[in-house]
């Protein structure tokens, strides 16, 4: 694994622009048969991972697209969020799931003690992000929860499940993978990964150690300790907090989680501190009051990032039949 060694800022404006993918209607016939090849490569990784996760007990739950609460991405610092996408029914305000975050949590603490979920998240992205080969506004993760899980469980078990299905893959997917030239760059990580602290990447590459993490890794690598939204369990006597993003060569963060809170002070203490609106979380303070939220952990995997970096792809939107790019918008 290489890291720089010296403190430098790696800023989107800095980095290579990367070209954006074409919808299916204007690919040539080579660019469909790698769309295909892509595909499949999708298919193998859906259908191996929710296979993995039923096989470790979770059950596996249907999504949801609109909700009274979703989740606030803030204070997150890596949201970029251009808008976000309302709409009143039954004399209801609903908005358009950013992430299944609040769900989970109240799924895994109430009646589905081990879950996943094949989640919708729109996040109306920037349009600047459109060449980052990173971002699109429109993706699915698999999401999922454990009640009385710790973060070393969850990550334990991310580890496991990222290996074994590079390993079936390799084993499974040669053709594909060599079309696609990966069969010999796509090399199988060392267990366990390696592990940063924020405040140490943070002393080392300065304000963009996002970028800095991304490009200068050759595996995955575990990142603890970032200050994040407030579900995300931190410790009010040291400052430090309980979660974990996976961070892959060149494509940046594919998984985010934490251990969560669920009691009801902390919650309420943090939703106030942030300027959250409370009325959005009634249902989360509710059941945290009343003792029915229960210590949980969890994550979400980001399906089209930890595809695009299994194939290759110069951007992510190339995993996607009708490609999701910030600032486009196609007829399909």
């Amino acid at each position: 694994m290489k890291l720089l060694k010296s403190k430098q800022t790696l800023s989107h404006e800095s980095m290579p622009l990367i070209g954006i993918p074409k919808p299916l209607d204007q690919l040539s016939e080579s660019e469909i048969e790698r769309k295909a090849c892509i595909g499949k490569v999708m298919t193998y990784t859906l259908r191996n991972l929710t296979s993995q996760f039923v096989d470790s007990g979770f059950q596996w739950l249907l999504p949801v697209a609109l909700s009274q609460s979703t989740d606030p991405l803030w204070p997150d610092p890596g949201a970029s969020i251009e808008k976000r996408i309302e709409v009143d029914i039954y004399g209801k305000t609903v908005r358009t799931t950013a992430s299944m975050i609040i769900h989970k949590l109240i799924a895994s603490s109430l009646a589905y003690p081990k879950l996943f979920i094949l989640s919708p998240n729109i996040r109306i992205e920037k349009a600047e992000r459109a060449k980052t080969g990173k971002h699109i506004y429109e993706f699915t993760q698999l999401d999922f929860e454990a009640r009385g899980a710790s973060s070393k469980d969850v990550m334990s078990l991310v580890e496991e499940v990222i290996c074994s299905l590079l390993t079936s893959l390799k084993r499974d997917m040669k053709d594909e993978l060599t079309s696609l030239c990966r069969c010999d760059t796509l090399a199988l990580p060392k267990r366990p990964f390696k592990v940063y602290d924020r405040h140490d990447l943070e002393a080392k590459y300065g304000a963009d150690w996002e970028e800095g993490i991304a490009q200068e890794t050759s595996d995955p690598v575990w990142v603890t300790n970032i200050p994040r939204e407030f579900y995300d369990f931190e410790d009010f006597k040291t400052g430090k907090w309980d979660n974990y993003d996976l961070f892959l060569p060149q494509y940046g963060e594919v998984l985010s989680g934490a251990k969560r809170e669920w009691e009801y002070e902390k919650i309420l203490k943090k939703i106030e501190r942030d300027n959250v609106d409370k009325n959005n979380y009634a249902l989360v303070l509710k059941l945290a009051k009343q003792g029915k939220l229960k210590p949980t952990a969890g994550g979400g995997i980001g399906m089209e990032r930890l595809v695009g970096w299994i194939s290759g792809v110069k951007h992510i939107a190339e995993t996607q039949p009708f490609p999701r790019v910030p600032g486009t918008v196609h007829e399909l």
